[in-house]
């Protein structure tokens, strides 16, 4: 068998999730870049999200990671987001490294499923990842899923679902739109 290193995606229960279409890749039909890379609506939307953010936060006392940061849950779990967003006191310049990082995000912010999830389903998925990163101490979850136009936001006390031409608030009363 092909090594599937570069084709995993995230590790949950001690478990490689690999990209979408990874089977495809091990078959020859396409190329890893092809299944790894992003389409453009996720990209414009990532981009729309990012630049909001960055206007948005203070960059005193926070800091706005993109580009599918990975964060070390524990032995068992490594996950990544679209952007996260990190309370400087947590995640100081100085343990900014090559590494995944493994404190919690203020928020991780997530668009659509990139990972292989037949065995889970999207919605397992979804609510496993949620609820590792809320165990974690992330305080806010965002998922923006584009096939549904809906945007998931999960805390420790709730999950909703919103239709994605809403008014949603980021943090500290900060609204962001993604059909607007």
């Amino acid at each position: 068998m092909r090594n599937i290193s570069g084709l995993i995606c995230e590790i949950l229960d001690d478990k490689p999730l690999c990209f979408k279409g990874y089977q495809e890749v091990l078959s020859g039909k396409k190329t890893v870049e092809e299944v790894r890379g992003s389409g453009s609506l996720k990209s414009l939307i990532a981009g729309y999200l990012t630049g909001l953010v960055g206007k948005l936060i203070d960059e005193n006392k926070f800091t706005v990671l993109a580009g599918r940061p990975g964060v070390h849950l524990d032995r068992r779990d490594n996950v990544s987001s679209a952007i996260a967003i990190f309370d400087q006191a947590v995640l100081p310049g100085a343990k900014i490294s090559r590494k995944y990082v493994d404190v919690p995000p203020k928020i991780a912010i997530g668009i659509d499923i990139d990972a292989d999830v037949t065995e889970l389903t999207e919605t397992g998925y979804i609510h496993k990842k949620t609820r590792k990163l809320l165990q974690f101490g992330v305080e806010k979850i965002i998922w923006v899923l584009t096939e549904a136009q809906v945007v998931m936001v999960a805390t420790a006390d709730r999950i909703e679902t919103f239709d994605w031409h809403r008014d949603i608030e980021l943090m500290d009363g900060q609204l962001f739109n993604i059909g607007g």
